[in-house]
């Protein structure tokens, strides 16, 4: 797996734990990551480091049952080849440490960073960091200072306001020497929080280098929902063909049918309005597309009703904590005309997403007789969507 020119320095990656605090479901660690379609949040967390090119290999510690699942979230990185086997860890954290590092001694590394499976945000930088870090001291610890002020209580009462003074949050990856980091944890009682604390006990000198505000745990479930917190406006774009002459007495457009006389194929019922606006609103939180959620290869979505992908993408929108503020629709055909159902459209999109009709735009527009449009061969739509955050309604 390694030659000679690999760097010594190895990656161990925690996923053991269940996560009871994210909420009902899969463990956290396998879960979606919000914005990235397809990627799961251990996925992300072990890519920063497969990536990266001053890591030789990679120790993920997993929990017994979750074998089938850790295999799925590490598919698309096995052919990089820094993928060790995986090991099973224990109840406690600071078990499953010891776990992955008395795994990663047949390996041989020099130096080892020890990351939480749900931190899927760690960047190339602070990765550096870390390892640079580690050039005057046994280990290298990323940390953020403390800004809010801070409170002691008891019974539900303050009792006393503690000095913020030197007081530092901790993150992973920790950084540290290999044999150093094994033998401390070989020695240390229970109940320790972090590989940190391990060193500390073991009289380790660490170092402390910057953090980063980005590099969060995900640790509750509303931080499973994409947050955005500025206004954003996305666009979505669909086309679809027309079938013979006499195919259709009414085809779906709005989310109402509309009298023409050929059939628009698609996988759902085609309607390529309320498919535009779904793409849009999906795209202002960088959410994927229909494809994504929705995938034709699924025989469930067959002939589906796009009100559907259109409710799921604003409930989408409502976890990513905004509200939708505008959409604005352009359809682009010969037929049917649109003008006669227009008003119709702007009230039906409205009703649906809990706007006010003056909030929803439809327009219609041919390219003059030029292109797929103009020669009658199908029919396009394109939209765009308005979001801003809710509280700032």
């Amino acid at each position: 797996m390694k030659n000679a020119e690999t760097p010594q320095n190895a990656a161990l990656i925690v996923a053991a734990g269940r996560g009871s605090r994210a909420g009902a479901g899969l463990p956290k660690q396998y879960r979606a990551l919000p914005g990235h379609v397809g990627q799961t949040v251990l996925g992300a967390a072990l890519g920063a480091f497969v990536a990266h090119p001053q890591i030789g290999g990679v120790q993920v510690v997993i929990h017994a049952d979750d074998e089938e699942l850790y295999l799925n979230a590490i598919k698309d990185l096995q052919t990089q080849g820094k993928l060790y086997n995986h090991t099973c860890g224990g109840a406690e954290r600071q078990a499953s440490v010891l776990a992955g590092l008395e795994a990663l001694q047949a390996h041989n590394p020099k130096q080892v960073l020890v990351h939480d499976g749900a931190r899927p945000f760690v960047s190339a930088a602070l990765i550096d960091r870390c390892l640079t870090g580690l050039g005057s001291a046994h280990g290298a610890i990323p940390a953020i200072a403390v800004t809010d002020t801070l409170k002691r209580a008891e019974a539900g009462r303050i009792t006393e306001t503690v000095s913020r003074d030197g007081l530092w949050r901790a993150q992973t990856p920790q950084a540290f020497n290999f044999l150093a980091l094994l033998a401390a944890h070989r020695a240390a009682p229970p109940g320790l929080t972090d590989d940190a604390a391990v060193a500390e006990l073991a009289g380790l000198q660490l170092a402390l280098v910057a953090g980063d505000p980005d590099n969060i745990k995900m640790t509750h479930e509303t931080d499973f929902a994409t947050r955005v917190s500025v206004p954003r406006i996305g666009q979505g774009f669909d086309v679809h063909r027309f079938d013979a002459e006499g195919t259709a007495e009414t085809v779906m457009l709005g989310g109402l049918p509309v009298p023409h006389s050929r059939r628009i194929i698609g996988h759902s019922d085609a309607d390529i309005v309320l498919h535009a606006i779904t793409d849009a609103l999906y795209g202002a939180i960088a959410d994927g597309d229909i494809g994504a959620h929705f995938p034709p290869s699924d025989p469930a979505n067959k002939d589906r009703a796009s009100v559907d992908f259109l409710r799921h993408a604003a409930r989408r929108v409502a976890a990513a904590g905004c509200q939708i503020v505008h959409i604005d629709v352009t359809v682009i055909c010969e037929a049917p005309k649109i003008g006669p159902h227009r008003e119709a459209m702007c009230q039906n999109i409205a009703a649906l997403l809990g706007l006010d009709t003056q909030a929803v735009s439809v327009k219609a527009t041919t390219t003059e007789g030029l292109g797929f449009t103009g020669r009658g061969e199908g029919l396009a739509a394109q939209a765009l969507a308005t979001i801003a955050p809710a509280q700032s309604a």
